[in-house]
């Protein structure tokens, strides 16, 4: 039996390979659980991944379409962003429903908390379902052109079941509400 308590690996030195204002990565010299010299790269993320699934009293949800720069692809994806260290996640979801989808809600729950690439980076996504909504103007970040689209839930469930949605965030988000059954 694996005592989880006790790290295998052995960190012999650290060094910055890239730094801005959202990640980091890092250099690590290490020893590996074999007790053999390696090296690996982590990339740290200075935010928390913040997602939201917005229901309204017909269960219909918004997706927000955007094209992502780094697997150059168009995606539908849950409203998501970035919340900053320091500042209540739930804050930085409100900001990001209503920056993305202008929505604002009265009822939150947290469904979900998960680290989104563990074998190399340390980012940690918060995911609510956002309830009882009011319209209001959406107030986008000037590098962000998005496309809404509200449907039903259910509708939503059937594009990642047929792979039209792959963001990891919006796939677990939208596979716990199902199982929770929404």
């Amino acid at each position: 039996m694996i005592d989880e308590k006790l790290n295998p690996w052995k960190t012999k030195s650290i060094k910055t390979a890239y730094d801005n204002n959202w990640i980091e990565v890092e250099h690590h010299e290490i020893i590996n659980p074999n007790g053999n010299d390696g090296i690996y790269g982590k990339v740290h993320f200075k935010n928390l991944a913040i997602g939201i699934i917005p229901l309204d009293e017909n269960n219909n949800t918004w997706l927000v379409g955007q094209y992502r720069y780094p697997i150059n692809k168009y995606s539908w994806e849950i409203p998501e962003g970035g919340g900053t260290l320091g500042v209540a996640p739930l804050e930085s979801a409100k900001r990001e429903l209503l920056e993305e989808c202008g929505l604002e809600a009265s009822e939150w729950t947290e469904i979900l908390q998960m680290h989104l690439s563990n074998s190399v980076s340390d980012e940690l996504a918060i995911i609510y379902v956002a309830k009882n909504l009011t319209q209001k103007q959406a107030e986008p970040e000037d590098t962000e052109q998005l496309q809404l689209k509200k449907l039903p839930f259910a509708e939503a469930f059937e594009m990642v079941m047929n792979g039209t949605i792959t963001d990891s965030m919006s796939v677990a988000a939208i596979m716990k509400l199902k199982l929770m059954g929404i």
